[in-house]
């Protein structure tokens, strides 16, 4: 038994050799690494599943296949990835390659297909091992600026075909030069129970840090009483990216033993939104500053956590006086350490606590359903990580939800009932979020007299209704002219409030596709010039905002090229 054991364990162990060689990826890109954006950073509820390669500030830089494989997946997307090609690899992983441009060859003749097949811009196929293969090197896109990217570059992914995770690049032996130390830029100390207080705070205080002689940091000593825990504002650096980045492992450790730390070898998407947990999910939202917990409230599973009974949490009592020592370290182990002195203290708090007691705690290890008037709001057991009291009011038609400061796990309903109201009427109505004075769409369902939504984010929300027609203007007029072709027209779609749904352009009664740049609110026509007939050709594009509101913008003009 003892060897069929030791067998398993060392096929396992060579498996795993096999799979992550360090020189079976080439880089997928020419030009020397540089990151815009590293494994497991920060992001607006998410982690960053990948690499973001710099692409000196520019578009059109070639994309190469990084081993041999077949193209298995394509998303074209007006968000996220924007245009995105995934290849699989005969070794078990699947790269991503996002915010493209274009395809190249074969690969861009199939989306264009796909797309004319479904008439859609947004379209995601599947493909078999055979359909689109390619080779190490093989040039399968241009770099660009696509989907949700603020910039160009190019977003870059491994992913592990069995469990689905995204694997940290730097595990298949990229040469990215990093001899710098990660840094603290704040040391952040939790009171967690009503009765613990830090530094005469009942608040989270911040910590001065001392660099010592050694390269070591000490803090400054936390005197306090009851469950305290630690939190840390830090980044990362490398030799060449000129800019920070996330920090690849955390580790806080009490009497040798570790108590609480998080390592990012691998990111699971089903868990993407647990950054809002790991950070101080409030303080984020009202200063942007993202404060990274070393420690859990009420515990919740997360694969990238190894903590202790207490989850990071020390209950300081008379006579404690202890030394933590905290390790931030980058994957190649280049490593920052400070000692945290604690001492028991009983003198008073000077400094409130700015929470506040409503007559509604939220248990969230339980369902929860509130109502107030026509509308009502419920919470199944674990949308949230932790109880709090919650806000609730009605006030100027406005259903007040405590506001968005706490940090949902899961998706939760907002209902409106309505007495009987005309189909005409209820079809341009919808359940919007208000924010800054701003009222924006949610998806809306009307069923049995009542207006339902999901959203994950807490808020103020209202009924509205939008019977305004979406904008479409041109960038040039071609009414009546003569042009020998359509593709360096640029129309602009706008929706003042629900959004663009969908838009569609007809050449001569026929489909044709539009390239939709959603940041410029911005189409362009794909169509090849066979398309246009010699003489008059008609032009027409309508745009649907999300509650039906439509706009025909019609054209013609004269081409007189025999094709």
């Amino acid at each position: 038994m003892k060897k069929i054991i030791l067998l398993l364990f060392l096929c396992h162990f060579l498996d795993a050799q096999t799979l992550i060689s360090k020189d079976y990826f080439r880089l997928p890109l020419d030009i020397p690494m540089q990151l815009a954006g590293n494994f497991a950073e920060l992001r607006p509820n998410h982690f960053h599943a990948g690499f973001d390669f710099k692409t000196n500030q520019k578009e059109g830089l070639n994309v190469y296949a990084t081993a041999d494989g077949y193209v298995s997946r394509i998303k074209i997307s007006n968000v996220g990835y924007g245009k995105a090609i995934y290849i699989t690899h005969p070794n078990g992983y699947t790269t991503v390659y996002g915010h493209l441009q274009k395809a190249a060859g074969k690969i861009q003749d199939k989306i264009i297909e796909n797309q004319y097949e479904a008439k859609e811009y947004e379209i995601e196929s599947f493909f078999k091992p055979n359909e689109l293969p390619v080779k190490k090197g093989d040039v399968i896109g241009v770099s660009g600026n696509t989907g949700g990217s603020e910039g160009p570059h190019l977003h870059f992914e491994i992913r592990d075909n069995k469990t689905e995770k995204s694997i940290n690049p730097l595990q298949f032996g990229w040469d990215l030069k990093d001899t710098r130390i990660p840094q603290i830029a704040s040391l952040v100390v939790f009171p967690i129970s009503d009765k613990s207080i830090v530094n005469q705070s009942k608040r989270p205080i911040s910590v001065n840090l001392t660099l010592q002689s050694d390269g070591t940091f000490l803090a400054d000593k936390v005197l306090a009483t009851g469950s305290i825990g630690f939190g840390i504002i830090a980044s990362d650096f490398d030799n060449v990216s000129y800019n920070n980045n996330g920090i690849y492992k955390a580790e806080l450790i009490s009497n040798g033993k570790p108590i609480f730390g998080y390592e990012f070898d691998a990111l699971d998407f089903d868990e993407a939104r647990k950054i809002n947990a790991l950070i101080d999910y409030g303080r984020y939202k009202k200063s942007h500053q993202r404060v990274q917990k070393l420690f859990m409230k009420n515990q919740f599973s997360w694969s990238n956590v190894k903590s202790n009974f207490e989850n990071g949490i020390t209950d300081v009592l008379p006579n404690f006086t202890q030394i933590q020592r905290l390790e931030v370290s980058d994957f190649n182990g280049n490593k920052v350490l400070v000692f945290i002195p604690i001492s028991f203290s009983n003198l008073p708090s000077i400094i409130p606590a700015d929470a506040f007691i409503t007559k509604y705690l939220l248990k969230a290890k339980t369902d929860n359903l509130y109502e107030k008037g026509a509308w009502t709001v419920s919470f199944p057991a674990n949308t949230f990580y932790d109880d709090f009291y919650i806000n609730l009011d009605l006030k100027n038609n406005q259903f007040v939800v405590h506001e968005d400061i706490v940090p949902a796990n899961s998706s939760f309903v907002i209902n409106y009932q309505v007495e009987k109201i005309s189909e005409l009427e209820r079809k341009k109505m919808f359940i919007a979020s208000v924010q800054n004075g701003k009222a924006n769409y949610i998806n809306t369902i009307y069923k049995d007299n009542s207006f339902s939504c999901k959203t994950k984010n807490l808020g103020t929300f209202i009924i509205a209704k939008d019977s305004i027609s979406p904008k479409i203007s041109i960038n040039k007029v071609i009414q009546y002219k003569e042009i020998a072709s359509i593709k360096d027209l640029k129309f602009f779609i706008s929706d003042d409030f629900s959004g663009i749904k969908s838009y569609n352009c007809f050449l001569n009664d026929e489909w044709i596709l539009m390239e939709y740049e959603s940041k410029l609110k911005r189409l362009a026509p794909n169509c090849p010039n066979q398309k246009l007939k010699e003489g008059t050709n008609f032009l027409k594009l309508i745009a649907i905002d999300n509650v039906g509101n439509s706009t025909t913008f019609e054209t013609q003009f004269i081409n007189s090229n025999k094709n």
